[in-house]
């Protein structure tokens, strides 16, 4: 809880805006709207500051993972409360200064806590006149606010001048006005990122580069395999080895696949911790008889939970059985996160017990209730300090390295560094779900859809639902099953996977009918969106005027996710079974654009990202242990395989704006696959398409 007394004593004089969250799953413990009289509220979901020499301080809960939101709320800020973007300065994913935040994931922050960063900047403008007004005693609909000034009838001051040695606060009103996004100035222009010179010139800190005095490097013991017991551990070896101490210790909360014990081991600098660590003799009680990458598909099945599904929306549905025999089945493989940078903390208690950790996470908050119970200690107690880290893609939501650093910097009694190897985020970390998928369409002669069948096996409900229009019987089910895997958020959620099915097999019915894929697309489209993003890229794609040659061929492939829509097109090459992607055309629409060449990278880098899932990656895996644990084993997108990429901008001012992060990855995969079929005539029914970097033999003819 940040009270006000707190609130100032951190910041300091001047304007204070805090905002009254109103979305439940945005505030801790749920809650209700609250007045405008009383008092702020103890969580409150964003707030700026204004000093006495006027330079604007954002908080917020949100983080910066590469997606470059700290950018796009500066100018949120800036674009409302009329000042420079370089006044501006953002403080993100702090648990002592911002509010509460369920964390940075979902493509949330552009639709969510954009427009209320919105509200807290046009409600400091509205004060910053009123301020103005009673200073020169005039109304405060004759005041001017821009460019970080107040003027009227030729007087004029700066923000700094007008809040100088005041402690206002105002809540927000419900009713606040905000600029049209066909007005904006700033909002909706390329504004540069916002501190790309710290990035470009190594000055910017990240999780892995934290140093703090007297601080230790720490490593801990896993297991050989998944599920493996600590039998007995002899440490006399390490113990041994100068300045090295040896943690034994139980962990509250047990790691997935880990358990519970703690065995580690700090060192004045990592190469001594990693010496002490491989100085430890443990022996483990395996586990047998565990599935493999191979026959992970028919243990979904077997394994799937009776009694209820999921559907599309996330609402619990009655089970139905898959009974059609004409279900068509696909599969998708786990892949790994593979994030630029390891998980990473640094934890340091203060001489009251008090915690501070630094860490890469997209839930700092999250973090610190983990931390909180892991340790015993109450959250208030718990700092955490997210600095902005190498990538995340759905893959930091916890806090594994966290905890880790915690508990052997309480052991040694200093401060203590946890960063994970690239083998640990590959073999420990959870993984986009693997899944088994049943798909089956009817269509009548003229190609309007009549029946539609989805069958989900554990990867995931996300865009689960058909944007089609199904004329008769519709079933879209997710079967929850078991994992043998630890699996959790990605990138898209299961958007992809469900995608390819539906696009791949929409392809193979337009085969089956002799019709254009495009054209069958739009026979079954009513929505306006959907219809306006694949009519885009295929026009920018030349989808009408295209020309096959030898070994040459074209897919295409759209859809909608998390209030965006997107449509690719791809061309491909097939050379001795060798796929190479030539050129890819996307068009994308999330309302209102933010900010257009941010908005072109985020959908260049999930192009290039998903070209991994589509092609090359996959977590092979068997009795526990994961096979593909370093990228030397790992296949992810390199140079040489990066098409041409062109990107469509469908700006609609009209639609509020919806987040970009996630839904550009959907279409690539699907778009691929058939153009690989329209090259080869081989239907491949499976993610990744090329493993070993070669098409597979025996895949499905052409129909």
């Amino acid at each position: 809880m940040i009270t006000r007394r707190a609130f100032f004593a951190a910041v300091g004089g001047g304007l204070a805006v805090w905002i009254v969250d109103t979305a439940d799953a945005q505030e801790s413990g749920g809650g209700a709207r609250r007045g405008m009289n009383q008092a702020p509220p103890s969580d409150v979901s964003a707030w700026i500051h204004i000093d006495e020499a006027g330079a604007v301080t954002v908080y917020t809960g949100k983080v910066e993972v590469g997606q470059n939101a700290r950018t796009s709320l500066t100018a949120a800020v800036a674009e409302e409360l009329r000042a420079p973007v370089d006044s501006i300065r953002m403080v993100m994913g702090d648990t002592a200064l911002t509010p509460f935040d369920q964390g940075t994931f979902g493509s949330q922050t552009t639709p969510r806590m954009w427009p209320q960063i919105r509200k807290a900047a046009a409600t400091a403008r509205d004060m910053l006149a009123d301020l103005a007004a009673k200073k020169w005693n005039v109304d405060p609909s004759q005041v001017s606010i821009a460019a970080g000034k107040a003027t009227v009838n030729g007087w004029s001051a700066t923000f700094g001048e007008l809040t100088h040695g005041q402690k206002l606060l105002r809540t927000i009103p419900s009713s606040e006005g905000l600029t049209p996004a066909a007005e904006w100035k700033i909002a909706g222009t390329s504004v540069e990122k916002v501190n790309g010179r710290d990035i470009v010139t190594g000055a910017h800190q990240y999780p892995y580069d934290i140093h703090r005095p007297g601080m230790l490097f720490g490593k801990v013991l896993y297991p050989p395999q998944f599920g493996a017991r600590l039998i007995s551990v002899d440490t006399s070896a390490a113990e041994r080895i100068p300045g090295v101490i040896v943690v034994r210790d139980t962990f509250r909360l047990p790691r997935e696949g880990a358990g519970a014990d703690l065995v580690g081991v700090v060192a004045p600098d990592p190469d001594t911790a990693e010496k002490a660590l491989a100085a430890l003799q443990a022996k483990w009680q395996p586990v047998e008889g565990q599935p493999s990458s191979k026959d992970v598909f028919a243990y979904y099945r077997k394994n799937a939970r009776a009694g209820g599904g999921r559907g599309g929306r996330g609402q619990v549905t009655p089970e139905t059985p898959p009974s059609n025999p004409n279900l068509v089945p696909y599969t998708v493989a786990y892949i790994a996160h593979t994030p630029l940078e390891p998980r990473a903390a640094v934890a340091e208690f203060s001489p009251d017990g008090k915690l501070t950790v630094w860490t890469g996470t997209q839930r700092p908050f999250g973090v610190r209730s983990e931390l909180a119970q892991d340790l015993g200690i109450p959250e208030e107690d718990v700092h955490v300090f997210m600095p902005d880290t190498g990538s995340g893609y759905g893959g930091k939501h916890n806090g594994d390295a966290a905890v880790e650093a915690a508990r052997l910097a309480k052991a040694a009694g200093k401060p203590v560094k946890r960063n994970w190897t690239r083998e640990e985020e590959m073999t420990w970390a959870y993984f986009r779900p693997g899944g088994l998928i049943e798909v089956f369409g009817k269509t009548d002669s003229q190609g309007k859809l009549l029946e539609w069948e989805f069958h989900n096996y554990n990867s995931g409900p996300s865009a689960l639902n058909t944007p089609y229009d199904i004329g008769g019987p519709k079933i879209e089910q997710m079967h929850e099953t078991r994992s043998p895997l630890r699996q959790g958020s990605y990138r898209g959620l299961a958007g992809t996977a469900n995608h390819f099915v539906r696009e791949s097999y929409m392809d193979e019915l337009a085969r089956a009918l002799k019709l254009d894929p495009l054209e069958f697309r739009l026979k079954n489209i009513s929505n306006d969106r959907l219809r306006n993003v694949l009519q885009a890229a295929a026009d920018k794609f030349g989808w009408q005027s295209r020309r096959k040659t030898a070994g040459s061929g074209f897919g295409l492939a759209a859809g909608t996710e998390k209030g965006s829509y997107v449509a690719a097109c791809a061309e491909v090459s097939v050379a001795n079974g060798l796929v190479k992607v030539v050129r890819v055309v996307q068009a994308f629409e999330c309302g209102a654009v933010v900010n257009p060449e941010h908005l072109r990278n985020q959908i260049d880098g999930a192009i290039a990202m998903g070209l991994g899932g589509a092609l090359f990656e996959r977590i092979e895996f068997a009795d526990g242990k994961i096979a593909t644990n370093r990228l030397s084993k790992y296949r992810v997108p390199r140079f040489a395989d990066m098409p041409k990429i062109e990107t469509v901008l469908l700006d609609r001012k009209d639609i509020p704006s919806a987040g970009a992060g996630e839904t550009p990855i959907m279409a690539v995969a699907p778009a691929i696959g058939n153009a690989i079929f329209d090259a080869t005539g081989q239907r491949i029914r499976s993610l990744p398409m090329v493993p070993g970097n070669k098409l597979p033999s025996g895949q499905a003819a052409a129909e």
